[in-house]
């Protein structure tokens, strides 16, 4: 049995949450180990027990000496977004992460924890008059270069019906980058992601789509509605939730495409293939979830 076991983790956010169920599985099979996460996103891992030391990519400097030279270690660095199962959409991701660094999937979803110093911190800035919805209607990191993408983020239109269905009962927290649409009716919900958690603790209910708050409301066991377009829930979603994918495509787009993915997740509107944003959802079947 390894003394070290070293977990790396590419990729955004979400995926770093996705992880910390794979952590768990990586517990339970190496229960004596030295378990050490390289991530882009050490705070996910904060609190968390299964993990002996975090550390950023950026600080990987002596690793090498460190953790692996003339050191009983095992590593596992491979992703499983290059496999033929994540490609081919065979199986939920955290499965497929299993299978192919050796280790045996069990059902295991993601946690996080949040500490009781955090939580009497951020509770009083969403103490509001009336109940909360959280919405997340358009995901991506800083920096994304397309404000909407039609193949992951909901429609304005859909996002306006549900505002105007319960902005007179609700307050509508949108979770969002300062770079992105602003909705009338609703409170931009701007803070770090772990206040975000907070938030989503404390709300009524919750309108996401296959991003961070999605993970964030999984680890944190808060069913919400999700909303599908290019990603399938077969492979990033959760039975939790409830899932709601979008009508079949309505109008062919010939795009020669360099990817073995149908559709990226940022797909500019020239490739929707719709003849226009009202036939993407159902909204009245998303308020309908919500009520």
């Amino acid at each position: 049995m390894a003394n070290n076991v070293i977990f790396t983790i590419e990729g955004g956010l979400g995926k770093s949450i996705m992880a910390t169920a794979i952590l768990k599985v990586i517990k339970k099979q190496y229960k004596k180990a030295n378990i050490i996460v390289v991530t882009g996103y050490p705070d996910v891992f904060v609190g968390n027990p299964n993990v002996n030391k975090v550390l950023q990519q950026q600080q990987a400097v002596g690793f090498y000496k460190n953790y692996i030279h003339n050191k009983d270690t095992k590593v596992f660095v491979t992703d499983p977004y290059t496999t033929s199962d994540f490609i081919t959409e065979s199986n939920h991701l955290l499965k497929i992460w299993c299978d192919i660094l050796g280790l045996t999937y069990n059902g295991e979803l993601p946690e996080i924890f949040l500490s009781k110093g955090e939580k009497e911190y951020f509770a009083p800035f969403y103490k509001l008059d009336k109940p909360i919805i959280a919405i997340q209607p358009n995901g991506g990191a800083i920096g994304q270069p397309l404000k909407y993408s039609w193949s992951r983020d909901l429609p304005a239109s859909v996002v306006n019906e549900v505002v105007a269905q319960f902005k007179n009962d609700y307050s509508i927290l949108h979770i969002k980058r300062e770079d992105q649409l602003i909705y009338e009716n609703t409170i931009g919900a701007l803070d770090s992601w772990r206040s975000i958690a907070i938030m989503l603790t404390l709300s009524a209910k919750r309108l996401l789509i296959d991003s961070s708050s999605m993970h964030i409301a999984t680890a944190l066991n808060l069913p919400s509605v999700v909303g599908w377009i290019g990603t399938n829930p077969k492979v990033f979603g959760y039975d939790m939730h409830t899932n709601i994918i979008a009508n079949e495509p309505t109008k062919e787009v010939n795009i020669e495409r360099n990817s073995y993915t149908k559709y990226s997740l940022y797909e500019d509107i020239s490739t929707l293939p719709y003849n226009n944003f009202n036939e993407i959802f159902d909204t009245q079947s998303i308020i309908n979830a919500l009520k």
